[in-house]
């Protein structure tokens, strides 16, 4: 009987929020050199404390590690230098957008994610300053090449969400709480391999997207040659209107156990790649990768070769 009541009450949630207006205009279109404007390079000791050193904008753009061209957007950890185990670690990027958004959609066109053993990037949200009581929504996350790609929420306490939901993937926690589970947050798989790592980048990349409301979160993705991506969200269109992209494959409620607004704040647009830290490195092994992670990143350059992002546009609509 209780399971039967939980699944009413997830069926008038999802008839509340389905006729809520969902047209949103565009507010932000960072493509090429206005990645260098809209977000700020952090050079900042990595809190997941990976075996990187963020470089400030002028040392990533003379090092290449930041590169801005017409539609293309490239930042990359560095390839050619063999690293001292005792010195810092090897030079990476992460960028954090000067905005910072509430209720949104964003929409993450990528050419190019970073892939191989110990990578571990990450497109997201969150308020650095107020964490984890503003909220953290993790779009695009993995590690070591380990696919699918994996939509996280983490927050303070009192944040718990339903095993199920009107979502397309596979639901990995409900405990949002980011001081339970060794912060193992609510998460929900992609239900495609190509979401992520080697496979995503030999389909040709994709396309992400997140709705932020105060009734619920939701997220998408779309690979770019699978047809099927809405053609406002790929043509940067002055407007979209997510009632049109389908069921996401993750949603996450605002409920009786999670209320949305009390639990997010602003939040700022973060992108960044850390190698080995807490979990690339703690999983190194299991995920198929052989020896020490740090070690292998510090005398292994060239293995880096392919450790970048490539955007051809981030896009944010309110």
């Amino acid at each position: 009987m209780a399971s039967r009541l939980s699944a009413v009450f997830v069926s008038l949630v999802l008839a509340v929020t389905s006729v809520r207006a969902a047209t949103y205009s565009l507010k932000d279109n960072f493509v090429g050199s206005s990645f260098l404007t809209g977000f700020t390079h952090e050079a900042i000791a990595d809190p997941t404390h990976g075996r990187v050193n963020y470089v400030d904008q002028a040392t990533a753009l003379s090092k290449n590690l930041t590169y801005a061209s017409g539609n293309t957007f490239i930042i990359r950890a560095d390839d050619t230098t063999t690293l001292s185990a005792s010195g810092p670690g090897r030079n990476s990027v992460r960028i954090r957008s000067v905005n910072t958004y509430t209720t949104h959609v964003a929409v993450f066109d990528i050419r190019h994610m970073p892939q191989g053993c110990s990578t571990w990037p990450a497109a997201w949200e969150t308020n650095e300053s107020d964490w984890p009581n503003g909220g953290e929504a993790d779009i695009v996350e993995g590690v070591n090449d380990v696919s699918p790609n994996q939509g996280t929420l983490h927050t303070s306490a009192g944040c718990t969400m339903p095993s199920y939901g009107s979502q397309t993937g596979q639901v990995a926690g409900t405990d949002c709480n980011a001081n339970d589970n060794g912060n193992a947050g609510c998460g929900v798989k992609v239900n495609k391999a190509n979401s992520y790592g080697p496979g995503f980048n030999n389909a040709g990349g994709g396309y992400y997207a997140m709705e932020r409301t105060n009734n619920f979160i939701k997220m998408w993705f779309w690979t770019r040659n699978g047809g099927g991506a809405p053609s406002d969200l790929t043509s940067g269109a002055a407007s979209v209107n997510t009632d049109n992209w389908g069921t996401p494959w993750a949603w996450w409620p605002n409920t009786a156990s999670c209320n949305l607004a009390s639990h997010f704040n602003g939040n700022n647009i973060i992108i960044n790649l850390t190698l080995c830290g807490d979990w690339a490195g703690a999983v190194f092994n299991s995920d198929g990768c052989s020896g020490d992670c740090a070690t292998y990143v510090n005398n292994n350059p060239s293995a880096f070769a392919n450790a970048y992002w490539n955007f051809a546009a981030v896009r944010v609509y309110e």
